[in-house]
This record gives structure tokens, C-alpha cells and sequence, in this order.
């Protein structure tokens, strides 16, 4: 009850990070004092809530001191000074990246992420990366498979814990990365991924903002893929405005991804005059009521802003949303994890036996449970004879699905929901979930992320103490109408 009633208080007294840039700018914050602060909080906290799977306090130091020294000669930046975490899958310059995994262990990327990068440019200091579920594969964050931080001997899987109750889940995939922000008692943002809602779901538990922003609005060069037509980047802090502004700095065209565009722009506006729709068959799936009553109240309040809540029909999405995610991503999957073998780099074995052997060896030892199931069921899913029935015709399902969001998103200007359906479980909750219950979880997600849709999530209120989360969804590449309803609202005491 200590942690959590401090974490909600810390949330409303740090600066926006357009603040804190501001006075590192004019030399009221120093960016190596503050980087020394931060770092001795993850070094002390890390240590209970494992929310970092690598971390090197000298490299960070390294960054802040020769930051200052450009500062002082009139560097310039908007992330100037600001500690940025990035997600285990996402590449950083000779830092161990393992997207969570055994598979990878050792690699250490010799290029950033077109994100990661970006946000350097800007004068951000990466801190280093944040625990995960296994390739994205989770929904709690608990299949996680990498080992700690560097220089820890004690070895085993070290699972993130929720910093507003460690009896519970941080949230997945991207547990890490949301457990720090609502954790931290410092200026900080997390570069987050998502394939199915590893942003909103963990953002939505620790009690934190977050944006998913358009499929392809973000470049995807230097990340470990999940599902190529489904995996983005975007990012979770404090506050919509602290998100905002890093999604500002790493969106837009990159020629090392094809399948990326230009930037939407994240720029929060007017919310007067909109219509929020509230999809009524994905609400009555929600079987508690207290937590809707929760994510309801926040809702009326857009009515005092001078919005129009409007009752909506989404049926299809309700009732096929899951099915179809789970086919397309476990499919694509199984091709994207098929280049772990062991013989290019991460974990490997004695070179001995015939390919076949050796390759399945190498698989069997280093992927989690999880990651077998997905690969196993994806292959099958685009096997001949079986291709048609199931791969093919869940792709042709996702068209209906995104036929019948663009549909309803043309009769209001967002999509709002609870962001899911309970909230944070304790891990003993977890454990008695079948893999069909734990899949069932990402009811409220799946569907804008299946139709590659931005949205924003922000804490409505509290229930029993937890975070409820509130998701508003836009059309492709309007971005900003969900920054801005999601501002708007969060900023409704």
C-alpha cells in the first residue's frame, strides 16, 4: 500500500519532460547529476523488480558527460538530457539485445534502431534495455526467459513486478518498460513495441500513458520481429504529453524500411465538437462491471469538454478479433523465429551431428515454452493442406475487421474502451490460466492493433487500488485525434 500511494503521488509531481529539457537547456537541471540519480535508483530498485534485463551504469554516465560538454557549447535537442529505456527486442549499439530470450543470448548489435537513433539525436541518454515476454509472446510478462542484469551471478528467469503491488503482473510484453515509468522517481520515457497491445496491455496495469501509433509510422529497422504486419513501435511514460513528444522524435519515412511513412504528427488539439464511440458488443464482453463503471465515469467526463458519447456496433471485431490475431501472428512467427539456429549468433552448441539435429537441439534448450507452442501452431497453421483453411482465411477475416472499424470510425472520431479486461492479476492468478484464457486476455487490444490502428491509453481511475486503463482508437494515420482525446481527458482530475 507504501509503494503504491507513493507511485500516484510521484506521477503528479515530476515535470513534463518539455520542462525538465528546458532547464537542462539553461543549466537549471545538470543531465550528468540527474543520469547519476537515476542510475542509482535502478541499481537499488532493479534489484526487487527486475524491470531492466541489461543495464551499465558507465555507459549511461558516459552518455550524460559528454551531453553536458555539448551543452554547454549550445547543443540543442527536444529528448535533450532525457533517460530513455528501450524494449529487450529493439536494438542498441553494442548493448545486449535478446528480445527476452536464451536464443539470442550474447548478441550485441552493432548498429541502433532507426528509433533508437532518432532518439539519440534528439539528445536522449538510453539507459539501457527493459525486461519483456519472450519475443512479445505474453500478455503478463512471465514468459520471460533472458537472464539479468550484466555481473549478476545469480542466473535464472527474473519475472518484472508490478511496482503498485509485486504480487502482481506488469503487464506484457512490454512489462519492463511500463513497470520503470510508473516506478521511477525521475524524468524518464520507454520505447515500447507492440504486435497485439504489449504497450497498452502493461501501461494500462502499471497506471502509466502510452501511444501505439499507425502500422508503419515508426520504422521497424532494428527490430527483432514478432509479426512483420503487425509489430510497431511506440512508447509509454508518465503522462500523454511525455509520450507525445518521443513518438514526435521517432516517427516518420526511413528508406531502411520499406513498409514505413511519413510522420502522422502526435500534436494534441481541440477535443470540442468530437464523438467518441463506445463499442457496446466489446463492453458486454468485459464481465466486470466495476471496472467499466470505473473506465465509464472517466469516459462522461469528455462530455464536459464538449464531446458526444456515442453507443457503437463492432461485432465482428468482438467475436473474431482473437482467433484472428492469434492465426496471422503465430503464423508469421514461426517464419521470423526460424533463423535462430545457433550457428550465427546468440546461443549455440558444439558443432556435432547432422543440421536437423543440431538446429532442433540448439531450439529446444534456448526457447521458452511459449515460443515452441507458437512456432509449433504457426507452422501448422501455413502448412500445405492446411494453409487455406486457417492462414488464408484469417487473413482474408482481418479485411472484414478493419472493413468494419473503418466503418464505425467514419461515424466518430475515436474508439473508446477499457483497455483490458482486468486488472493487474496477482501471479498466482496467472498460473491457473490455460493458454486459451491467457489468449482471451487481449480481447480490448487485439482488434486496433490487428487493423494496424493508433491509439492511446491513459489511467481512468483506480479499482480496489489497481489502475484501470481507457484506450482511445483513431483512423490510420490520425494519430494525433487519439493524443488528443487521451490529453484531454487525462488532464480531467
Amino acid at each position: 500500500m507504501v509503494c503504491r500511494k507513493r507511485c500516484i503521488v510521484l506521477k503528479k509531481e515530476i515535470s513534463p519532460v518539455v520542462e525538465f529539457v528546458a532547464k537542462i537547456q539553461n543549466g537549471g537541471i545538470s543531465a550528468l547529476e540527474h543520469a547519476h540519480k537515476i542510475c542509482d535508483e535502478i541499481e537499488k530498485k532493479n534489484k526487487k523488480f527486475h524491470h531492466f534485463n541489461s543495464f551499465d551504469r558507465k555507459s549511461v554516465i558516459a552518455q550524460a558527460g559528454a551531453l553536458e560538454k555539448e551543452i554547454k557549447k549550445g547543443r540543442k535537442g527536444k529528448l535533450l538530457g532525457v533517460p530513455v529505456s528501450v524494449k529487450d527486442c529493439i536494438c542498441v549499439k553494442g548493448v545486449e539485445s535478446r528480445a527476452g530470450s536464451r536464443i539470442l543470448s550474447g548478441y550485441r548489435p552493432v548498429f541502433d534502431a532507426t528509433a533508437v537513433a532518432r532518439a539519440r539525436e534528439e539528445g536522449a541518454i538510453i539507459l539501457g534495455k527493459t525486461a519483456q515476454d519472450e519475443f512479445g509472446f505474453g500478455t503478463f510478462s512471465v514468459n520471460h526467459m533472458a537472464h539479468t542484469i550484466e555481473g549478476d551471478k545469480t542466473g535464472g528467469v527474473k519475472i518484472p513486478l508490478n511496482p503498485l503491488d509485486p504480487q502482481r503482473s506488469c503487464g506484457g510484453s512490454s512489462g519492463g518498460a511500463a513497470g520503470f515509468s510508473a516506478l521511477t522517481e525521475y524524468t524518464h520515457i520507454a520505447i515500447g513495441e507492440s504486435t497485439g497491445g504489449s504497450i497498452a496491455c502493461p501501461a494500462s496495469f502499471c497506471g502509466v500513458a502510452s501511444i501505439t501509433p499507425t502500422y508503419g509510422a515508426v520504422s521497424r529497422y532494428g527490430l527483432m520481429d514478432y509479426a512483420n504486419s503487425l509489430d510497431k513501435i511506440g512508447a509509454i511514460g508518465k503522462s500523454v504529453p511525455d509520450v507525445a513528444l518521443l513518438m514526435g522524435v521517432i516517427a516518420g519515412k526511413d528508406v531502411r524500411d520499406s513498409t514505413s511513412a511519413d510522420s502522422p504528427g502526435f500534436e494534441a488539439g481541440s477535443v470540442s465538437g468530437m464523438r467518441i464511440g463506445v463499442p457496446k458488443e466489446l463492453m458486454a464482453a468485459i464481465g466486470d462491471g466495476k471496472l467499466k463503471g470505473v473506465a465509464l465515469e472517466k469516459l462522461r467526463r469528455a462530455e464536459e469538454l464538449g464531446c458526444t458519447l456515442v453507443d457503437v456496433s463492432m461485432p465482428m471485431n468482438a467475436a473474431y478479433g482473437v482467433a484472428v490475431y492469434y492465426l496471422i501472428a503465430m503464423a508469421e512467427a514461426s517464419t521470423n523465429l526460424a533463423k535462430y539456429c545457433g550457428m550465427r549468433y546468440g546461443h549455440s552448441r558444439k558443432l556435432e551431428g547432422g543440421f536437423n539435429e543440431y538446429f532442433s537441439s540448439v531450439r529446444s534448450e534456448a526457447f521458452g515454452e511459449e515460443a515452441k507452442r507458437r512456432i509449433l501452431l504457426g507452422t501448422f497453421a501455413r502448412m500445405s493442406g492446411f494453409r487455406d483453411a486457417y492462414y488464408l482465411r484469417a487473413m482474408k477475416a482481418r479485411t472484414r475487421l478493419i472493413s468494419e472499424f473503418m466503418a464505425v470510425l467514419g461515424k466518430v472520431d475515436v474508439v473508446a474502451h477499457p483497455a483490458m479486461p482486468v486488472v493487474a492479476p496477482r501471479f498466482s492468478e496467472i498460473e491457473r490460466l490455460t493458454p486459451m484464457e491467457n489468449y482471451a486476455m487481449d480481447l480490448c487490444t487485439v482488434p486496433a492493433n490487428l487493423c494496424g490502428l493508433p491509439h492511446a491509453t491513459i489511467n481512468a481511475g483506480l479499482m480496489g487500488g489497481l489502475p484501470v486503463g481507457l484506450m482511445f482508437t483513431a483512423g490510420h494515420f490520425k494519430d494525433s485525434t487519439a493524443v488528443s482525446v487521451a490529453a484531454a481527458l487525462e488532464a480531467v482530475p
